[in-house]
């Protein structure tokens, strides 16, 4: 049935035409109003109408009632009405639009599990150390009283955020970083999470913000990593990193903490840190710029210590090396760390590492490395270790959650390279077997480090 210029007359060849009607593109269902005592969605949605009147108002035709009964489903012409339509939306149908549409939405966002043994779509034997976004993010809001509210679960996708957020402006935010293994049995392994808790509330502190207990951290650890679980590369082929991320998502435009705090979780599936992959680095030691400094954050997982080391990185990276070691703000003559993870050095049966005195990061591999190697009988010593020892060392080798634990091939300082031991007999490759062998489940954990999330 179309209506025309006058509104009550039917060509009766239309309508043996189609029976559902079409609004035009300009106008939306919240545009739609109907004044019946029938709820009008039976008719605009296309579900079974029943018998009854409708009046439909129009700004420029004025007002037509149109008959139905229960012949209604003979017609089948479409009902297209103009684009100048105009018609008041009945309160009880605004609300059921809303609470369809909410609905909606809230069915989209929940994540839908799939087999143990179902995998992503992935060249899994050639995965390196870049981006592929997991299905799923975990966020969770808190606001000035310091409680997190629940989080919950949704695609992976662009957040909002004010121009004027904090962490946009004062770079008010820091960030960890943790793994989850497959075994060969499908079950699926997280390396300390809690500790990986315990350091965003000490980075928290340091900056100023709320941060979420340390349940709630490994709750939504545990969450996203089973919501992601296809991403999770099979045995052998690498890992799913997952990256919590917690910012001052509120606006503010003096200098202070922002009114609003959001916690995200996101994944990735990855091989190998390095280019290299599991052959020895190369490694350059920095005499021109610093990592930290004495009273600084360095000793934090704050995003703002890790922008101002590119320039160093990508110096050295053109000149051929793999990372940059980097030496103390003062005296620049003692060794503090690489641009993302911690040194160790060895000599004999002493291993020596920088000690955390505020400017180094307490990595959650370098204390689970260290204490595997008091274990193995090696003397492991947290101090101020001088470059002239690094230059000296039998050994040296680098530890992180994202490079695990890598070798060093040589080191070069002020136009002189040295060569370290390296292989299988390595006491980097002893200690490397251990820590991947309880990560993955292929050595019994003895230590409660791991956790079985399926």
């Amino acid at each position: 049935m179309v209506m025309d210029e006058d509104v009550g007359k039917t060509n009766d060849v239309e309508r043996t035409q189609r029976t559902e009607v079409v609004y035009p593109t300009k106008t939306s269902a919240s545009d739609v109003a109907i004044t019946s005592q029938v709820p009008p969605p039976l008719l605009i949605f296309g579900a079974p109408i029943k018998e009854t009147n409708h009046l439909f108002t129009t700004k420029d035709k004025g007002s037509v009632i149109v008959k139905m009964n229960k012949t209604i489903s003979s017609l089948r012409k479409s009902l297209v009405l103009p684009l100048h339509v105009h018609i008041r939306t009945l309160q009880s149908f605004s609300k059921y639009n809303a609470q369809a549409a909410s609905a909606l939405q809230e069915e989209r966002k929940k994540p839908t599990y799939q087999d143990d043994n179902e995998y992503a779509d992935m060249d899994w034997d050639n995965l390196g150390f870049g981006l592929t976004p997991a299905d799923y993010m975990y966020v969770m809001k808190c606001s000035k009283d310091g409680e997190f509210t629940k989080g919950e679960l949704s695609r992976f996708g662009n957040i909002q955020l004010s121009p004027s957020a904090g962490v946009l402006n004062y770079g008010q935010a820091i960030y960890e970083g943790t793994k989850v293994y497959r075994k060969e049995n499908g079950k699926l392994l997280l390396f300390r999470p809690d500790h990986n808790a315990v350091r965003m509330q000490l980075g928290a502190e340091r900056m100023l913000m709320p941060s979420p207990s340390v349940d709630q951290f490994v709750d939504a650890v545990k969450q996203t990593a089973f919501a992601n679980k296809r991403w999770v590369p099979p045995s052998g082929k690498g890992s799913l990193y997952i990256r919590p991320l917690l910012m001052g998502s509120g606006p503010v435009l003096g200098l202070a903490p922002a009114p609003e705090y959001t916690f995200i979780i996101y994944a990735s599936p990855v091989g190998n840190y390095f280019k290299e992959g599991t052959a020895a680095l190369n490694l350059y030691v920095e005499e021109e710029y610093v990592r930290a400094a004495p009273g600084g954050a360095g000793g934090v997982k704050s995003i703002t210590n890790y922008a101002p080391v590119l320039k160093a990185l990508s110096r050295a990276k053109s000149r051929g090396f793999s990372d940059i070691l980097y030496l103390d703000a003062v005296k620049k003559k003692y060794l503090e760390e690489a641009s993302s993870c911690n040194v160790f050095v060895v000599k004999g049966r002493t291993i020596s590492t920088p000690a955390t005195n505020g400017t180094i990061l307490e990595g959650i591999t370098r204390k689970s490395v260290m204490e595997i190697a008091s274990d193995q009988g090696y003397k492991v010593v947290e101090k101020a270790v001088h470059v002239d020892e690094v230059m000296d060392a039998d050994e040296v080798f680098c530890t992180g959650t994202a490079v695990g634990v890598a070798p060093v091939g040589t080191i070069t300082y002020q136009d002189k390279r040295i060569r370290y031991e390296t292989g299988d007999e390595s006491v980097c490759q002893k200690l490397r077997s251990v820590l991947v062998g309880i990560q993955t489940g292929t050595i019994e954990d003895t230590k409660g480090w791991v956790t079985c999330i399926n």
